[in-house]
């Protein structure tokens, strides 16, 4: 029986508290052992398949709020179930429903049997049911003469019929799982190093354009206007005259966890086009929050792109720091821009453009403040995550487009 099942029948029948965990399994009575890792049927609306420890966790929680649930959880070090997947989830699991769409099983076929293969325990074979009779030897050693209830032993293909009762134990995926490891040292540790190899490039680039300006006595000339902006560009003005300052400029993202982008997942979305949710990056780097991020514009190959600094907390900035902004996330919320250097919100997005996120299919209400704002309103999908392309692109072309216009005003 495959651990989604099982964990169903004992939810059923109000016996959960016949599964125990024993180091990294669970032991259902005497009758099933599952690791505790080991994926599920049960796909969620994000599009990953949900673990025994998951689903085990949230049926013996499900009475709590979700917020409660969710801390807990996250406490626990478990992965939960999302607010969307708490319904059917449940209906499935109390027997309510007999099935839903998120759920996948792969049933292997036996070809010369022509049904479904058959999961049993070593406690389900027994000599004594009708159609295994006779499977088993003798006091001499020798097999008996009725073979699954057949007599004689000729023209019997035993390996097909053990083949029959095989229950299989592994699959593709979690063949791939590997127990009693961690490998987010290995994910930091190649982040470092890919941040560090876009700082040396960075610099690279800057110090290769200043070089070629100085010998071609170009010192006021963009190098940078069809690609976005170029640090090494002389600064004539302050940000009274909408010149950004001299280095690399910075996009502001929200702290609050109730948006969309955050300077965890901004860099996924903006670089590779993938909307990565935030407590599933805030898990994968287990609460590391980067002070400054860097990214760039990975979707052109044939021509140099220059880097932003992401940052969330703006009253570390300094006043020189507030000329390099050039974007912001916004959160929908007055409150986001208090003590910012401007006299209020139309001034900020005369000076600096900002983008307001949000799934394609929420309330009208949500935008309702950023309506009146000069701000772009950028929507993503929640399960088609092969759309986050274009909108990241949206970002990158509309920002790049206010770059260049600052930097010639």
């Amino acid at each position: 029986m495959d651990p989604l099942s099982a964990l169903r029948e004992l939810t059923i029948r109000g016996e959960l508290d016949k599964i125990v965990r024993v180091n990294d399994e669970f032991r259902f009575g005497n009758d099933y052992i599952f690791p505790c890792s080991v994926e599920t049927a049960y796909r969620s609306k994000q599009g990953n398949l949900y673990t025994l420890e998951t689903l085990f966790y949230y049926v013996k929680n499900h009475h709590i709020k979700h917020t409660e649930y969710l801390q807990n959880a996250r406490i626990q070090k478990i992965p939960s179930v999302t607010l969307p997947d708490r319904k059917p989830l449940l209906e499935y699991l109390q027997g309510k429903v007999s099935s839903n769409d998120a759920i996948e099983f792969v049933v292997p076929q036996n070809p010369k049997f022509g049904g479904d293969m058959v999961s049993m325990d070593i406690e389900e074979y027994r000599p004594e049911d009708p159609g295994l009779a006779g499977f088993r030897e003798n006091g001499n050693g020798e097999e008996g003469e009725e073979k699954f209830g057949v007599k004689g032993t000729e023209n019997v293909d035993y390996i097909s019929m053990i083949k029959a009762i095989e229950r299989p134990l592994k699959d593709r995926e979690t063949l791939l799982q590997c127990r009693n490891r961690d490998f987010h040292s290995v994910l930091v540790a190649a982040t470092r190093r890919e941040e560090e190899r876009q700082r040396i490039e960075s610099q690279q680039r800057k110090d290769g354009l200043v070089a070629k300006s100085r010998i071609m006595g170009s010192d006021d000339r963009g190098y940078g206007d069809d690609i976005g902006y170029d640090a090494t560009q002389k600064p004539k003005m302050n940000f009274k005259g909408s010149k950004i300052g001299e280095g690399v400029p910075i996009i502001l993202v929200p702290s609050a966890s109730q948006t969309l982008i955050t300077i965890y997942n901004v860099k996924e979305f903006l670089e590779d086009g993938v909307y990565i949710p935030t407590d599933v990056k805030v898990k994968q780097m287990k609460g590391a929050k980067p002070d400054c991020i860097t990214v760039q514009k990975k979707f052109s190959r044939d021509r140099v792109v220059t880097a932003y600094e992401v940052r969330d907390k703006p009253s570390a900035l300094k006043a020189e720091d507030w000329d390099r902004v050039v974007a912001v996330f916004v959160l929908g919320k007055e409150w986001q821009f208090k003590d910012w250097p401007f006299k209020d919100h139309v001034e900020i997005f005369n000076k600096i453009i900002g983008f307001f996120m949000r799934f394609e299919d929420d309330s009208v209400e949500s935008a309702k403040m950023v309506k009146q704002w000069n701000v772009k309103i950028i929507s993503i999908s929640k399960n088609k995550r092969h759309q986050d392309r274009a909108a990241a692109l949206e970002v990158w072309d509309r920002l790049e487009e206010f770059v260049r216009s600052r930097s010639h005003s």
